[in-house]
């Protein structure tokens, strides 16, 4: 399969996630010839700065992992183009723009993936199935947490970031454990305009969650996340530590009134299982569960919040 990858900064972390694949084929597409050369020869693949060929080209999927104004302009042209893709987190920068992707990709004959890889992280998975199968009564108080330092070079995660860019994937589990809130309260603190913190909270009929997001720690601290998740009877706590890499390691405990059990957890990565899944859809081996449409609820959320805190 042909991977036309587009973008030297997060497509790294694809980029190692299909230089472990023998399936594969890629070439990294970049503005400054040097960064794109330099990043391929890092994995192994061919490089090039002519943008059209990825849509030109007999590339089966383009990988797009662009700032997000290019997210949903990119995927179009993708589309249009005939090419299956996968584009990075968030979908798109309004909601115009994502139904518009939805729109398209329901017209079309070519899949469209987004990178909702929380959704492939081994404890969300079991919180998902939980609230689904009811294992442990109804879900009443969801904590999360994401807590990093800067641990990519560069990259703002001020207030201007943090919702769109850190906000989403939690946004993603409050919508499809809980649905949309009633209310929604938010508290900020930012130290200058490429740190800060966010802590949002949210009210449902019988219910409530909290998203607490900073970008406020110093480098020995890494990246840290995790959730609580209190249920009628039983509480599920899972914590996490995980960096640009994208090999998490965590812990999931399960408190009910029988006692305490850790849960085992399957040796999975989140950018290696979304990929994997991706490539498997294109094969016909399984039903997308990333498409555009599943990630509006979480989107419309997220881009509230970014409105509350950024106008």
């Amino acid at each position: 399969m042909r991977i036309a990858l587009l973008g030297t900064g997060f497509g790294q972390a694809h980029a190692a996630v299909y230089a472990a694949r023998e399936d594969v084929e890629v070439v990294i597409f970049g503005r400054d010839p040097d960064k794109t050369a330099t990043v391929a020869g890092q994995f192994g693949f061919a490089s090039s700065t002519a943008l059209e060929q990825a849509f030109d080209d007999d590339f089966d999927l383009v990988d797009i992992c662009l700032p997000l104004p290019l997210h949903a302009p990119m995927t179009l042209r993708a589309l249009e183009a005939g090419k299956h893709v996968l584009v990075e987190l968030p979908l798109a920068g309004t909601m115009e723009d994502a139904r518009r992707v939805v729109e398209t990709a329901e017209r079309n004959d070519r899949q469209v993936f987004v990178d909702m890889f929380e959704r492939f992280i081994p404890a969300n998975r079991a919180l998902f199935d939980a609230v689904q199968d009811g294992t442990y009564g109804r879900l009443e108080q969801l904590t999360l947490w994401n807590l990093t330092a800067p641990l990519w070079p560069g990259a703002s995660l001020g207030l201007k970031a943090l919702p769109l860019e850190a906000m989403h994937s939690d946004m993603d589990i409050i919508t499809r454990t809980l649905g949309q809130p009633q209310t929604i309260e938010i508290a900020v603190v930012a130290r200058d305009q490429d740190h800060a913190s966010i802590e949002a909270t949210f009210g449902f009929d019988g219910a409530f969650a909290r998203d607490s997001v900073s970008a406020l720690m110093p480098m020995p601290w890494g990246a840290r996340g995790g959730y609580t998740a209190t249920f009628t009877n039983g509480v599920l706590d899972a914590t996490s530590t995980m960096g640009f890499d994208g090999k998490p390691t965590g812990t999931l405990t399960a408190y009910t009134p029988d006692g305490t059990r850790e849960l085992e957890l399957p040796p999975a990565d989140q950018y290696t299982a979304m990929i994997d899944h991706v490539l498997a859809c294109l094969r016909g081996e399984q039903a997308n569960e990333i498409g555009p449409a599943t990630v509006l609820d979480a989107l419309r959320l997220t881009l509230d919040i970014d409105r509350r805190i950024n106008g």
